[in-house]
């Protein structure tokens, strides 16, 4: 049987369905609604081995801002609803403090998220625990990952925004699309029905 693993860059998630659509997703029925997507295309029985979900806490100063402590409780929350969904695992990686910019606001950076998400899609596909793998992403970090598990026999899909955003930014890497099997676009409308 043909079995799939999804690999969800949270902070582009956020980027596209929050920030550019204003639509809140079930994970769940994200999730489903991939697996769905990929059987229909294969015209196969695709079973789902695990979603992954990668994203850092916000960040907080030492003594927190009540602002801060909002934000932080709630992505909190937020970690722990993903992890009691049916076969997610969310893996957090952290910001990175890098000093003021200018305007006194912190210059964070995000620190093993996409080796974490690089790693796990290696490991399942050279371990060939998947036939199909499910990326929701724009960087094109991903491309040797995508390589590799392609010469392992494994069918790559890229879940993407729009080429081009409201502030007219692309908002994924030419090359990541290429170098995929199959592409959906991240539509207001598949967003919408999936939506909380």
């Amino acid at each position: 049987m043909a079995r799939l693993a999804i690999f969800i860059d949270g902070g582009y998630m956020t980027a596209i369905a929050l920030r550019e659509y204003s639509v809140r997703v079930d994970y769940s029925k994200f999730a489903r609604e991939i697996l769905t997507a990929v059987g229909d295309k294969t015209a196969e029985q695709v079973d789902l081995l695990r979603t992954y979900y990668y994203d850092c806490l916000p960040f907080q100063f030492e003594n927190p801002t009540a602002e801060q402590s909002r934000a932080f409780s709630g992505a909190r929350s937020f970690f722990e609803a993903l992890q009691r969904l049916e076969r997610f695992t969310v893996r957090e990686g952290r910001l990175a403090f890098r000093g003021l910019d200018s305007a006194g606001n912190p210059i964070l950076q995000q620190k093993r998220v996409d080796l974490m998400l690089g790693l796990d899609f290696a490991t399942l596909s050279v371990k060939g625990a998947i036939t199909h793998a499910a990326l929701v992403t724009g960087d094109s970090d991903f491309v040797p990952a995508i390589e590799l598990a392609k010469q392992e026999g494994i069918a790559v899909w890229l879940f993407h925004g729009p080429r081009v955003n409201s502030r007219g930014d692309s908002t994924f890497a030419e090359e990541l699309w290429l170098a995929s099997d199959e592409r959906v676009e991240l539509t207001k409308e598949l967003l919408e029905s999936v939506s909380r």
